[in-house]
């Protein structure tokens, strides 16, 4: 049952850092919503596993525009700084690992669990249409990552830079939001070493052992696609991963240097709170 719980949210942060897209204009909003819906995601185990799986998963729908604490379809964060070029935060996002025994790659190793990333991140903001509908943000997330478990332990830290455009109504999709980003992964020995190195004593003739490295760790491109209705909310994106020089790319775990993830989600809003607060441009 622990273990089930700590997929379904790890698989929950995945699921709702993909598909954040923060309101591009000055309006008032409800303080809160809740709902609640389903995610179908269609994604490698781990970034360069040759085994893709397809999960049905129940999502949770949350929002809450405090002036500190904030969660949305981006996750849980908390405002430190916000300014009309600058925010700074602490958010949260997570993984989904390999099903137990699933992944022929891994087979007779230690099995890897769910993760929660949290840490600071910086939003810059490099540029706004004169209409507020699109902008362009350099993000700077920087997270350390652990383990969703009985006994939960730290694995390492990342760092991911990515530039995002983000545009409202676009030509052809009126009330849609449409965001495009992309950007390369660091990654520490640590968080590297849990994914992709083989000890000596899980090698065999097939697997040899390896010690993977911390530095550069790949890149990833994304297109999300959402919209909220007045009593439901649907989103989707698709995703591209690239390996290709990354430090761990000669793993025996790396099975291929480029994947395609998507996933489609739908919840019903059955809380508004009527309280209104005022959403900063």
């Amino acid at each position: 049952m622990l273990k089930t719980i700590a997929r379904l949210s790890a698989a929950a942060l995945t699921f709702a850092g993909l598909l954040a897209l923060p309101v591009c204009h000055a309006e008032t909003r409800p303080l809160w919503e809740i709902g609640a819906g389903l995610a179908v995601l269609s994604m490698p185990d781990y970034r360069g596993s040759g085994v893709t799986n397809v999960h049905l998963l129940p999502v949770p729908y949350l929002v809450y525009r405090g002036e500190f604490l904030q969660a949305d379809q981006g996750g849980l964060r908390g405002l430190l700084y916000e300014s009309e070029r600058f925010e700074a935060n602490i958010s949260l996002n997570g993984t989904l690992p390999a099903l137990d025994g699933d992944n022929p790659a891994r087979q007779g190793m230690d099995e890897l669990r769910p993760t929660a990333e949290v840490g600071p991140t910086a939003n810059l903001h490099l540029w706004r249409s004169a209409d507020r509908r699109m902008r362009l943000d350099l993000r700077l997330p920087v997270r350390t990552a652990i383990t969703v478990e009985r006994d939960p332990r730290q694995i390492g830290w990342l760092f991911s830079p990515n530039l995002i455009l983000e545009m409202r109504d676009p030509p052809g999709l009126s009330g849609w939001n449409v965001s495009l980003q992309g950007g390369p992964y660091f990654n520490d020995r640590e968080y590297n070493g849990y994914f992709y190195s083989v000890r000596p004593a899980e090698a065999t003739a097939a697997r040899p052992a390896y010690d993977a490295a911390g530095g550069y760790s790949g890149s990833q491109v994304m297109v999300t696609l959402t919209r909220r209705f007045p009593r439901y909310w649907v989103g989707g994106y698709l995703r591209y991963d690239a390996l290709s020089g990354a430090v761990y790319e000669n793993s025996p775990l790396v099975e291929t240097k480029g994947a395609v993830s998507a996933g489609i989600a739908m919840s019903w809003v059955f809380g508004i709170s009527s309280r209104r607060v005022e959403v900063a441009e």
